[in-house]
């Protein structure tokens, strides 16, 4: 579960080509791609890279992202799907070294639509909520004893941010969790995006775990559609999905699929990222 110095120097490269390649996909994502097309940039740049899509890894599953979209929430499976303006966009992917180091890292992009402003501006705002409350849970990394403070951050920070022009806050899904990562793309320990009275694993250097709160407008029922992969709301609303891979080492904390190690998203917790040596 811990990592030495050197075995977290290891998950630099992963994590710095994942997030490569999901920044290849944002840059070129717009109305009319299917979302198969999306999937091919993503193996083409981590191929390239000199890695491999660790997605591919996992039994039953031959693609190299997950691509959610509107009331899919995870886990969507790329296709003929074409994508419509307005649309929100959950991007997954990840990417393992011929080391055998592995990256993880989601991003939500909705998609312009000068027709309907008024469901760009909820979908951006789900989207900023839930990326924000990635934030506040990696900010937490910074100071927690143990991963239920980080859950805990997580879901006081939904419950402080309500879904626009209410007094609610965002559904959270609460099946589908945080992990760790290393050797595999999904190690021990769990990590709960909300308040549990487990204290959870210990955060101490060595820990590398993956934070990605998944969050909806409506309704926290999912259900998983007939592909038995896709995760969709019950009641169709729409979803957003964020993830950073982040490093606990001697010196802080280091978020291994940002460019700058996660400063600007942190800046706004008071916390400043500390590269790994």
């Amino acid at each position: 579960m811990y990592k030495s110095p050197a075995q977290l120097r290891g998950m630099i490269e992963p994590g710095r080509i994942t997030r490569e390649a999901l920044e290849a996909v944002a840059g070129a994502i717009r109305p009319g791609m299917t979302t198969l097309e999306l999937d091919a940039i993503a193996e083409s740049h981590i191929r390239l890279a000199g890695a491999q899509p660790n997605f591919q890894l996992v039994p039953g599953y031959s693609h190299t992202i997950c691509v959610s979209v509107n009331e899919e929430v995870v886990h969507g499976i790329p296709g003929d799907r074409v994508l419509e303006p307005g649309d929100i966009v959950s991007i997954d992917c990840g990417a393992e070294t011929p080391e055998g180091w592995n990256g993880d890292s989601a991003i939500s992009i909705v998609l312009p639509d000068p027709d309907r402003p008024e469901l760009v501006a909820e979908r951006e705002e789900l989207s900023r909520i839930t990326r924000q409350s990635m934030w506040a849970g990696i900010a937490a990394l910074a100071t927690s004893k143990h991963l239920g403070e980080v859950g805990a951050r997580i879901e006081g920070f939904i419950e402080s941010n309500p879904h626009p022009g209410t007094d609610r806050p965002l559904g959270i899904l609460r099946d589908y969790v945080g992990h760790g990562i290393g050797r595999r793309m999904h190690e021990s320990p769990t990590l709960f995006h909300y308040a549990t009275p487990q204290a959870g694993a210990r955060v101490k250097p060595g820990l590398c775990v993956c934070v990605e709160p998944m969050m909806v407008t409506g309704s926290e029922r999912v259900l998983v559609a007939d592909d038995d992969w896709t995760v969709v709301t019950a009641d169709g609303s729409s979803g957003a999905h964020w993830e950073h891979s982040v490093a606990v080492h001697d010196g802080g904390i280091w978020v291994l699929t940002s460019a700058d190690g996660g400063a600007q998203g942190l800046a706004e917790f008071g916390v400043t990222p500390v590269p790994i040596a």
